[in-house]
């Protein structure tokens, strides 16, 4: 028992090694989008059940996911990928805000975000509507905004980490948002990276990558390995081959079967000798009546398209390729996948191979040579979706943090299991990852709203405990969209995001006799009901200057397009020993702006100020921390 506490807090220990790891994401981003209906009957115009709808969720998938799945975790996570300029697009733009991750995605006019739709009743999905083609490949100039997104991204991280070297997950479901062009650029600009994780559905595009880590599937192995075989492979005896199917699906897994080569036994003649036989040379000579068997009739080369049928009527074989119609049931997909880890490494060029088996674990292998089982609890399809996606996040975080293999493979695989307890898109938290090791994660009880006077002491109490601290000032006069990413990419940025806020006498001297719109006491309450801010404290005076010497952020963060030498607090913070960024803010998106149109709707009516009476009296529970500050 108390070896297993051991092993847990061991576990954890690397967990919170990996905060605030930056991670560079970037590949196909997609919208998830889940129906829940009910149905009671079915309609009179044909055999199908009448569904009304109950309720709708939109997630962030594929990419967008796996950086949704970093930033839980605790990495520091920002996606670059060509989103469209549609309605999912801004939908999708809202998930990864929320998560906080930051948004670097390009617009792409006249390419559609990939969306996923699902329709389900009583959680059980009926069908799936997918939109955006996979053949709407990036204009040229499309292309050269993405680079200039990477390039720009991957500065960005390395200057937030302090000069360290970003890690970089590649996510390419065959979207088209990772053509050549950008392929070539990640290969060459390789050594800017210090751990590579590679997602592909089709490994052989990123040859020259030498990724750190791929993880396929069953199904991207066995493709990878049939084309790989081509017609080198012997057309007699037992061997199984893995077999892929021509036209795999681009943004799903394949179906797959285990069958007997050509030429090869029949189903019951195979039941007398292993399933798999991972050396050939050792194999002993055919009986005669096997090799009497007829071969496979024109047996296709590697480089053409052909299907041929054996003789025996029972398998049929393509370029590297064999399906058999009786054989292989009840092959043990891991033992298929731990033989021929050593292949995977050597095709693939990674230091790590993890085969994905779904619901059945994964099998994982390193220089070592020693193939890692990992297992999975089984679970209907729609509690699966994205556990891949979290499976990716935590191996890639954990290698980042210089984890063994062992140690890395075991937190993957513990943060899929995890997020597979519900139907809908798969997130794991970095809390949830801690209380499955039996970790108390770490709360402190101190109220959103507090005065300058409590704040020395709450600081005190975070930096005691490790945690850094990200502090902001603003008058956040009327809250909106752009307010909401900028703090949720500022509390990104470390442990602790504190949010100063004007008081409205310093409102009105810095932006005129008729603002703020709203009292502190309505702004401060908005701001502390977000859930990325942790405290909200007010400030008189025209600048933050004197509370950023009591506070002594780690990170200072002004938002605006201006370099960091521009801010005016900036050589206060840096003499303090903190780190100046300044994020951009949404397009259109400006209290001014908001401002303004609603005085535009509202210029022909003049507004009776006894009805607002009530809502500008002050907060008195507010006001009291107001005036101690």
């Amino acid at each position: 028992m108390a070896g297993a506490a051991a092993e847990q807090r061991r576990l954890a220990t690397v967990v919170e090694s990996w905060l605030g790891r930056p991670v560079l994401i970037v590949g196909d981003a997609m919208l998830d989008e889940w129906r829940f209906a009910d149905s009671d009957r079915l309609c009179r115009e044909a055999p199908a059940p009448v569904l009304t709808l109950r309720r709708r969720i939109s997630a962030a998938g594929g990419a967008a996911n796996t950086a949704v799945n970093v930033a839980t975790l605790g990495g520091r996570a920002v996606l670059v990928a060509p989103v469209g300029a549609d309605v999912a697009g801004d939908e999708l733009h809202d998930c990864l805000d929320r998560a906080g991750v930051w948004d670097r995605t390009v617009n792409q006019p006249g390419r559609p975000t990939p969306v996923k739709r699902r329709m389900l009743a009583g959680n059980q999905i009926l069908l799936r509507e997918d939109s955006g083609d996979p053949d709407d490949a990036l204009d040229p100039e499309g292309v050269t905004r993405l680079l200039t997104a990477l390039n720009c991204a991957t500065e960005e991280l390395r200057a937030a980490a302090g000069g360290e070297a970003p890690t970089l997950v590649v996510c390419d479901y065959g979207l088209g948002a990772l053509p050549a062009p950008v392929r070539a650029w990640l290969v060459e600009h390789r050594e800017r990276y210090a751990t590579v994780a590679l997602d592909a559905h089709d490994l052989a595009d990123w040859r020259g990558l030498a990724p750190t880590v791929v993880t396929p599937s069953f199904a991207e192995a066995t493709r990878l390995l049939a084309r790989a075989g081509g017609a080198a492979r012997p057309t007699a005896g037992t061997e199984l081959h893995l077999e892929h199917p021509h036209g795999d699906p681009a943004d799903g897994p394949s179906e797959l079967t285990v069958g007997a080569a050509p030429g090869g036994a029949h189903a019951d003649d195979i039941t007398d000798r292993p399933a798999l036989e991972p050396s050939r040379a050792d194999r002993p000579p055919l009986e005669p009546s096997r090799a009497d068997r007829p071969g496979p009739v024109g047996e296709p080369t590697p480089s053409e398209g052909r299907v041929a049928l054996t003789g025996d009527g029972l398998s049929v074989t393509g370029t590297g390729v064999t399906v058999n119609t009786q054989a292989g049931e009840g092959v043990d997909r891991a033992v298929l996948a731990e033989s021929r880890l050593a292949e995977l490494r050597a095709h693939t060029g990674a230091d790590v191979v993890a085969v994905t088996l779904d619901t059945e674990g994964a099998v994982v292998g390193g220089a070592d040579g020693e193939p890692r089982r990992s297992h999975s609890t089984p679970v209907p399809a729609s509690h699966a979706v994205g556990a891949g996606d979290a499976y990716l996040a935590a191996m890639t975080l954990a290698l980042a943090a210089d984890a063994p293999l062992p140690t890395a493979a075991q937190l993957a695989q513990l943060a899929a299991t995890i997020t597979v307890s519900d139907t809908g898109t798969c997130v794991c938290r970095r809390e949830d990852l801690l209380t499955a090791l039996n970790q108390p994660t770490e709360t402190m009880s101190h109220p959103a709203l507090v005065g300058s006077d409590e704040l020395d002491a709450i600081v005190a109490e975070y930096r005691e405990a490790g945690r850094s601290v990200v502090f902001t000032n603003g008058c956040f006069d009327v809250l909106h969209r752009g307010h909401v990413r900028y703090l949720e990419q500022a509390r990104a940025l470390g442990d602790l995001l504190i949010v100063a806020v004007n008081s409205d006498g310093s409102v009105r001297r810095l932006k005129g006799p008729d603002r703020p719109v709203n009292p502190v006491e309505d702004r401060g309450a908005l701001l502390a009901a977000l859930a990325c801010v942790d405290h909200v404290v007010v400030f008189e005076e025209d600048s933050p200057a004197a509370l950023i010497e009591a506070v002594r952020p780690d990170i200072y963060v002004k938002g605006g397009d201006y370099p960091p030498e521009l801010v005016p607090e900036a050589p206060l913070v840096r003499r303090l020993g903190g780190q100046v960024h300044t994020l951009g803010y949404v397009p259109d998106r400006s209290t001014s702006a908001i401002i303004e149109r609603i005085r535009s709707h509202s210029q022909d009516r003049e507004p009776d100020p006894a009805a607002y009476a009530d809502d500008r009296k002050p907060d008195p529970s507010l006001s009291s921390r107001t005036q101690a500050s």
